[in-house]
């Protein structure tokens, strides 16, 4: 069994499957930037620290996570 690799703020595309995995029925449209933050922080597997997250990251991570679900 592979152990699934940390996450860290610039692994967005891999925080994005941890969320689609994570978070099945989450209604993207509306969470906001602290919902989604609190989101990330709270994945099993995320190593990074809390207080490195901006606005930019935030709405990468959304941007992609919103990209994924409805391609």
């Amino acid at each position: 069994m592979d152990e699934a690799p940390t996450l860290h703020w610039e692994s967005t595309y891999e925080i994005v499957l941890a969320l689609c995995e994570t978070y099945p029925a989450a209604d993207i449209e509306n969470i906001g930037l602290d919902q989604l933050h609190q989101y990330v922080v709270t994945l099993p597997n995320f190593a990074d620290d809390p207080g490195l997250a901006n606005e930019g990251i935030l709405n990468e991570i959304l941007r992609e996570w919103y990209e994924e679900v409805n391609s």
